[in-house]
């Protein structure tokens, strides 16, 4: 299927992100207009400690108006590899540095209207490595055993898309922590 960008607009440019709008022609000849969120692109991190606790940041989140439980995540910085952020962004959600950080997995937010791309990495062997965290960011840390988290998936208790597709990915390396 041939789809065509017969003209492309910006329509906003804020701090995380920015939209445009394309006029395309669809494979059957008709144009329609979508709009796309651009992004930069993320990382979550799945932060395991030697007690096979998972460490989760409970935040505000305006979109939906409500507190959620999720993992640890961030934007990229312009000209910022994935792992560096992923390094960053734990330190500075959960004030804690990991001396091994392994990507398990990529995956796109939400393709339909977004190019927002989400790095998945696990850290563990965490030791205390505090960064000031973001202004507008008020984070409270929880950690949970991994087996806790995996009942609590089960049951319906995240709502947070990119919390439950880094359980996912991480099925296999949860089984050689001899959690599953």
């Amino acid at each position: 299927m041939k789809f065509e960008t017969i003209h492309s607009q910006p329509m906003y440019r804020g701090r995380a992100f920015s939209v445009r709008q394309d006029r395309v022609r669809l494979p059957n000849g008709a144009e329609t207009e979508l709009d796309i969120v651009e992004h930069i692109g993320a990382v979550t991190i799945l932060p395991i400690d030697a007690d096979r606790n998972v460490w989760f940041v409970r935040q505000y989140r305006h979109a939906i108006g409500i507190e959620i439980l999720e993992l640890p995540a961030g934007t990229l910085e312009p000209g910022e590899s994935p792992e560096i952020c992923a390094d960053r962004e734990t330190r500075e959600e959960i004030g804690m540095g990991a001396k091994k950080f392994q990507k398990i997995g990529a995956f796109y937010m939400a393709p339909g209207y977004s190019t927002e791309f989400m790095h998945v990495y696990l850290a563990t062997d965490l030791f205390d490595a505090p960064l000031a965290g973001d202004s507008d960011e008020f984070l409270a840390i929880e950690r949970i055993p991994v087996k806790q988290v995996l009942k609590m998936i089960q049951t319906g208790k995240f709502i947070d898309g990119k919390t439950l597709a880094v359980f996912q990915l991480a099925k296999p390396y949860l089984s050689e922590l001899h959690e599953v």
